[in-house]
């Protein structure tokens, strides 16, 4: 089925001049509308997926609603003068980029949607209506019309209408004849609100039904507000319903959507409003395309033609390559077999284990092994290197290539916001839709199911776009954060690897004993709950939990969603003293998920390896900022605070013979604040080994003690993540005012940090991004950001090149420290500023030594790092 997008035109301009209303370029000339429109052209691909686009346009003048009722709309305010001058522009673009616009003398854009709607309802067309109007919710109908909010970018259907407003689409015209609408002048009956008109149409359906049977309406106010009104509601129906009769010549041939970037046409006008962000996007999206990737993909099945490709390729060829397997999980996977790409032209595809009824030979395991080394002694491309070379190591025992590049690294790095896996990447850079894996691999089965020729298409596209990719980058990519990649981050790859293959040991006789007395413990704090509330009920309910708290205790929480009552973590803890429940309920909470979240499903991987070690997989382009991330199982989110945590971090173990090691930075975010900002006496303070917080309190209190140094450490590490003073006085549960002057004294005293804040906000707003240590970026969309957004970007910029620097400085100690370990001094853990190694005991006295050196000394600040050292037989007992 293909898709029409309708947008409701005017509608849509005055909702991006009132979401982008201070833009101006640099003569002065308003500018939201015109940057709003433009960047929602820019996302038509992605966002708006379109076979046909069509901007319905209100007619000038007054419309045939106006002689139904004279006061049809006249309630308006005139629209600003900035408004009125960037309306003219929009309209000019939309002709110039060559989409059709349609409106007719007497008649408003909502009838010219109606009419769309009517035409297409026999033809295999989807409608999309792009717009914040309730009147055009009576066109949806499931499976063929939606509307779409461009502000909430929310898609309504059927039912999500009826959650929306409480009536069917059918009902939209009642809905508005009942509570009227004050933004159009229609009246609706005076006294029927929003509630009463869907209590109404619950009952009767329409008003015709409603009149007909008055005196059955049971409230008496309801039936006289209904008796007195009932001029108006039938006017009102008249005035919300949609003409859907007006004749639009050539429709669908007219509004084809052209697949070629729309913004090219209009460059004079981006530029003269200087929409330099977009500009920069659409010079990285549309230099050096090719719309249509035209490449040939060939299956080999002969050995001899496979080795004569090979070999007769020039020693500085680079090869695109990518495995193809039975798993995800590099541990159980078997290979299946293996894609290349030398050129632009050509890919091929090398099938090794295909297993099916009447599969043809194929190349054989020992071959392939020759075939990949000799790859393997060209430059290797791939895209997520880190799973082919893992592959490759456990089905042939190769070690990684001397030379390779990895092209999910190289997107990560060209912009860390967007997603960079292979699907998402070649729509985004080439408007290239691949195969996808779930498209030609049914349920339940793998890769070795497929039909060669099947296979031969969706592999030897993979290596054959991940060329393309390295190619692109190659060209668009910064040439400083390219030599990052070669000089840093590529190495990283090596380094995940061998973490990832170390693993971590889990006393499983300890967990599973642990478990039970959880077990107990969860049984006894249950009853407790029951009888402070005397109710039993579902604790793992949030509902449950907020009826019990706030309408059988009538507590008291300020913190409600459409959806009810929150009975979060931060709700809770502000009633910790208004109930002796609360406090059992958050060990509940912390208990429960201790043992279902962490303990079960951990006891299970534990179980199935040999040695009880886990392994987890580490992902090196997981985050904006450039910390690592963990995942399947997330062991950098094992809890490290609460009561039960240490029992359950004791769990883990060293190996006979071994003990633990953690090597963690001492404040490293906050001594990159001193390096960036160069304040003296932050500089000084760890120049001199002083603490810190203590003398922050001395600078802001005049005394230190354990009362001041608290406050002034939430306010050493809560200005790092841009932490306000509303947010403050939440934390310390003080006046907003007392807190804004806690904030004032602290810049008072470190005046270098007020004015690096500055700084880095005005930068990144002129720039676009902000840069960390090592040169990574990080893009923020300030042009289009609503307030609430402009406050958080502000916030995550600073965020950014303190955490983003301190990721860069532990992944460079990584790299360095990693040469020196073996079998016997492993590094099996990273935890965001901490390392945790498992090395044997009479070597770890000097490992200490020699790791701290290499991680205090990794780069030249004007600030001095520095580490804490904690050597133990299990986790929990690592300090």
């Amino acid at each position: 089925m293909k898709t029409l997008t309708i947008i409701d035109t005017f509608g849509f301009f005055f909702r991006l001049f009132y979401a982008l209303k201070g833009l101006k370029n640099s003569k002065g000339a308003p500018s939201g509308m015109i940057s709003g429109f433009a960047n929602f052209i820019y996302s038509l691909q992605n966002e708006y997926k379109s076979d046909y686009i069509l901007f319905a346009l209100d007619s000038k003048g007054k419309t045939f609603r106006s002689e139904i009722d004279p006061n049809y709309k006249t309630n308006r305010t005139p629209p600003p003068e900035e408004l009125l001058a960037q309306i003219p522009i929009c309209i000019e673009m939309i002709e110039k980029m060559g989409f059709m616009s349609y409106s007719k003398e007497g008649y408003e854009a909502d009838d010219i949607i109606a009419s769309v709607v009517k035409k297409c309802e026999n033809e295999d067309i989807f409608i999309r209506i792009i717009t914040q109007d309730k009147d055009l919710y009576q066109l949806i109908k499931n499976g063929k019309v939606s509307i779409y909010s461009p502000i909430s970018k929310n898609d309504y259907n059927e039912e999500a209408c009826i959650e929306k407003y409480g009536v069917k689409p059918s009902q939209i015209r009642d809905f508005l004849a009942l509570c009227g609408d004050s933004s159009d002048n229609i009246p609706g009956v005076k006294g029927i609100g929003a509630k009463g008109a869907k209590t109404l149409l619950e009952q009767f359906d329409n008003i015709e039904n409603i009149y007909d049977n008055l005196m059955l309406v049971r409230n008496e106010r309801s039936r006289i507000l209904l008796l007195e009104g009932k001029e108006n509601a039938f006017l009102s129906k008249k005035l919300a319903s949609l003409k859907n009769d007006i004749e639009i010549p050539n429709l669908l041939e007219k509004s084809i959507f052209n697949q070629e970037e729309p913004l090219l046409k209009i460059i004079d006008i981006l530029e003269q409003y200087e929409l330099n962000s977009l500009l920069k996007k659409m010079q990285f999206n549309s230099k050096n395309q090719n719309r249509i990737l035209n490449f040939k993909t060939t299956l080999i099945l002969d050995e001899n033609k496979l080795f004569n490709i090979l070999e007769n390729l020039d020693q500085e060829s680079i090869i695109a390559f990518d495995t193809e397997t039975t798993d995800l999980d590099t541990k159980k996977a078997k290979i299946v077999g293996f894609s290349f790409c030398y050129n632009e032209n050509e890919a091929f595809y090398v099938p090794l284990n295909h297993n099916y009824l009447g599969v043809k030979k194929q190349i054989s395991l020992q071959n392939a092994k020759k075939a990949i080394e000799i790859i393997y002694k060209h430059t290797v491309i791939g895209h997520n290197l880190k799973y082919d070379f893992k592959i490759i190591q456990n089905n042939f025992n190769l070690n990684p290539p001397q030379k390779y590049a990895d092209t999910m690294i190289l997107a990560w790095l060209f912009n860390p916001g967007l997603r960079v896996n292979m699907d998402d990447l070649a729509l985004r850079l080439f408007d290239y839709k691949t195969l996808h894996f779930e498209d030609i691999v049914k349920k339940g089965e793998n890769f070795a199911s497929i039909e060669l020729d099947k296979a031969c298409k969706y592999a030897a596209e993979d290596a054959y776009i991940t060329l393309k990719f390295y190619l692109y980058f190659l060209k668009n990519l910064d040439p400083k954060l390219l030599e990052l990649a070669y000089k840093n981050e590529f190495d990283f790859i090596k380094v995940i690897i061998m973490m990832e293959e170390n693993g971590i040991k889990l006393n499983t006789l300890e967990l599973e004993n642990l478990m039970q007395q959880f077990s107990k413990e969860i049984k006894k704090i249950s009853e407790e709950i029951y009888t402070l509330c005397q109710d039993r009920f579902n604790l793992n309910s949030p509902k449950q939990i907020a009826e019990v708290l706030f309408n059988k205790l009538n507590l008291n929480t300020k913190k409600k969603s459409k959806t009810g009552y929150s009975t979060d973590e931060k709700v809770l803890k502000e009633l910790i003293n208004e109930h002796p429940v609360i406090e059992k309920i958050l060990s509940y909470r912390e208990l429960a998920k201790l043992y279902s979240t962490y303990c079960e499903p951990l006891l299970k991987l534990a179980q199935k390896d040999e040695n009880s070690r886990i392994y987890s997989s580490f992902l090196q382009t997981g985050t904006a900022t450039g910390r690592l991330s963990s995942k399947d199982p997330n062991l950098q989110n094992i809890p490290a605070h609460g009561q039960y945590a240490k029992d359950y971090k004791s769990c883990f173990i060293a190996q006979d013979g071994f003990s633990f090691i953690s090597l963690d930075y001492s404040q490293i975010e906050l001594r990159m604040l001193a390096h960036f900002s160069k304040d003296q006496k932050l500089l000084q303070a760890f120049s001199n080994d002083e603490d810190i917080h203590a003398k922050t309190a001395i600078m802001i209190f005049g005394e230190n003690n354990y009362k001041t140094r608290s406050i002034a450490k939430s306010i050493n590490f809560g200005l790092i993540y841009g932490m306000g003073y509303k947010t403050l006085s939440t934390n310390l549960k003080i006046e907003a005012k007392l807190a804004k002057s806690y904030i004032e004294k602290y810049f008072e005293n470190f005046t270098s940090i007020k004015d690096y804040f500055e700084q880095v906000k005005n930068e990144v707003k002129k720039n676009g991004f902000i840069t960390t240590l090592l040169g990574r970026k990080r893009f923020f969309d300030f042009e289009n950001a609503k307030a609430m957004q402009i406050a958080m970007y502000e916030r995550e910029s600073i965020n950014s090149i303190l955490q983003g620097s301190a990721a860069d400085i532990i992944k460079l100690a990584m790299i360095k420290i990693a040469p020196d370990l073996d079998n016997n001094k492993k590094l099996i853990l990273q935890i965001h500023d901490e390392l945790i190694f498992e090395v044997k005991d009479e070597l770890c006295e000097n490992f200490v030594k020699k790791a701290t050196d290499i991680m205090e000394n990794i780069v030249k600040l004007d600030v001095k790092l520095k580490t804490s050292s904690s050597i133990a037989k299990n986790w929990g007992e690592l300090k």
